[in-house]
């Protein structure tokens, strides 16, 4: 159970902290967005949401194998998730977070594959996830488009 507290707090807790100290600011507010945008305050009730599934898929696939190709999906998953915010929102780099968004699902997908006959719960835990992703691709490729 301990593990499981790590993981909640820290993919939480690093979300909410990039969150925080990359905020979209004038320069997106500034952007021309497409009509399909959700309203500011779906960000972050998502994310949480999201991020406790993917803490815990994430433990299971731990507690079962720490250093197996299940967990080094999930870790190159969370690493291009927590880089995503600063290009965009810092950088100002839409198609470079265009690209990291692609190989975020990428690697949301593969760990899906990788999970689905050992931890079909795992799995499932990340359906919602790569929905999410596949959904914020389309409004980045929609924002780049359109700027």
């Amino acid at each position: 159970m301990f593990h499981l507290l790590v993981f909640v707090a820290g993919v939480v807790g690093i979300g909410w902290l990039i969150g925080a100290t990359n905020l979209p600011g004038e320069w997106y507010a500034g952007l021309a967005k497409p009509g399909f945008v959700p309203p500011n305050w779906v960000f972050p009730i998502t994310w949480t949401i999201l991020y406790v599934l993917i803490a815990i898929a994430g433990w299971r696939t731990f507690r079962r194998e720490p250093r197996g190709k299940a967990m080094l999906a999930w870790a190159a998953q969370m690493a291009l998730n927590f880089v995503w915010s600063p290009v965009m929102f810092t950088m100002h780099q839409i198609g470079a977070a265009l690209v990291i968004l692609i190989c975020l699902l990428v690697a949301i997908v593969t760990y899906i594959s990788l999970e689905l006959s050992r931890d079909r719960l795992a799995a499932a835990l990340f359906v919602p996830y790569a929905a999410w992703v596949a959904f914020a691709g389309v409004l980045n490729a929609a924002i780049l488009r359109l700027n």
